[in-house]
């Protein structure tokens, strides 16, 4: 990366930063006007528009980061080769803490953009999921075969759609304002979900 480049990123990472700031401590999460964040990152309005294009790509792009932030930690979490339950629970408790780092409003405009539908009515943090974790989740379901923590009789496939079905419907607006506080619970429920029978 030469000097521009570097100097690029660095004025992007600025206007980001700046936007991730107004929005988690502006009552109006995603509603911050270019103004707002052009005078917080120090940056003619036109700079943003330059390299983002329009309001909306500028927000998509902080919810990204942010979203990217958690998927990095969770690569960090699963390079550590803890066992199948550890793995789980690092995972769940990670996403709560990055979560706790966010107001309210900026949590809930998050939600309602990445369950947002797209034409082949896949919701963004689906197409993430599959395009980011799908190897992350299939190498913590076969650890957790190994482990005898996660029954045989499940398919890799069943495993991904389980998976997907539970995040889509923790992200449902009734549900995912009163999950934060159940991470044990719901890690819990996770793991005897996909655990062998055992036989008395």
């Amino acid at each position: 990366m030469n000097g521009f480049e570097k100097r690029t990123e660095e004025k992007k990472g600025q206007i980001l930063d700046a936007a991730f700031d107004l929005m988690n401590t502006d009552t109006r999460g995603s509603k911050v006007t270019m103004d707002e964040v052009a005078t917080h990152a120090h940056v003619a309005k036109t700079t943003i528009f330059k390299y983002f294009g329009n309001k909306d790509n500028l927000i998509q792009e902080v919810f990204h980061r942010f979203i990217n932030r958690m998927i990095n930690i969770a690569r960090e979490i699963m390079a550590k080769d803890q066992s199948f339950e550890e793995t789980l629970i690092a995972l769940s408790q990670s996403k709560i803490e990055q979560l706790n780092k966010i107001n309210q409003h900026f949590y809930m405009s998050m939600m309602d953009y990445v369950t947002s539908k797209n034409d082949q009515g896949l919701s963004v943090i689906m197409e993430r999921f599959n395009a980011e974790s799908y190897g992350m989740m299939l190498d913590l379901f076969h650890r957790g075969r190994k482990e005898g923590k996660v029954d045989l009789k499940y398919s890799d496939q069943f495993l991904l759609l389980y998976f997907q079905a539970i995040v889509e419907g923790i992200s449902n607006r009734m549900i995912y304002e009163e999950i934060k506080p159940y991470t044990a619970e719901w890690t819990e429920m996770l793991i005897k979900g996909v655990a062998p029978n055992k036989k008395e």
